[in-house]
């Protein structure tokens, strides 16, 4: 279904770990704007409110006053100065949440032309998983994934191998 879209692998991949592990009849709280992604949420079945694109370092309004119980968040966090606040005030009991991974190899990401797409943090699996607890969640599964990239070059290469993407389910303690 998603073979010609990109980042096709990422999202497939994503769309399985979200369907192993969360029903079709949760109310889902993503955080971020509505995106590709979000779309295909809603096409294979879920119920999906997104973030409306505010600060979410200083304003947590839509994650306090909505209703879901389950939130998503998928490449969100290393993005946010403060992602332990986030991650406390979130109402819902479930999260499925992935983060794109510290490359040793890489720098961390910053758009030139952007001021909002840079990463504040790239986290190693541990960094992420101890965050959650820090926040009151019990990570339940976990999964790294690659994702290579068509081009050439050393680099690239190495994102054969290296996992790039790791991607949790946890649950409120």
């Amino acid at each position: 279904m998603y073979e010609n879209t990109f980042p096709n692998k990422r999202y497939k991949h994503t769309i399985e770990f979200l369907e192993k592990h969360i029903s079709k009849d949760a109310e889902i709280l993503d955080l971020g704007v509505e995106n590709p992604f979000s779309k295909i949420m809603t096409e294979r079945g879920y119920t999906i409110k997104n973030t409306k694109g505010e600060d979410l370092d200083i304003n947590h309004n839509t994650i306090q006053s909505e209703s879901y119980t389950v939130t998503t968040a998928f490449e969100i966090f290393e993005h946010l100065l403060a992602p332990l606040e986030i991650l406390r005030d979130l109402k819902g009991n479930k999260l499925v949440a992935s983060i794109p991974m510290r490359l040793w190899f890489a720098p961390a990401y910053r758009s030139k032309t952007d001021k909002w797409d840079r990463h504040y943090h790239e986290f190693e699996d541990w960094q992420f998983d101890w965050l959650l607890e820090k926040a009151g969640w019990k990570v339940i599964a976990r999964e790294k994934f690659t994702n290579p990239v068509n081009k050439i070059g050393f680099r690239p290469l190495l994102r054969v191998f290296t996992p790039r993407y790791y991607m949790v389910y946890a649950e409120r303690i």
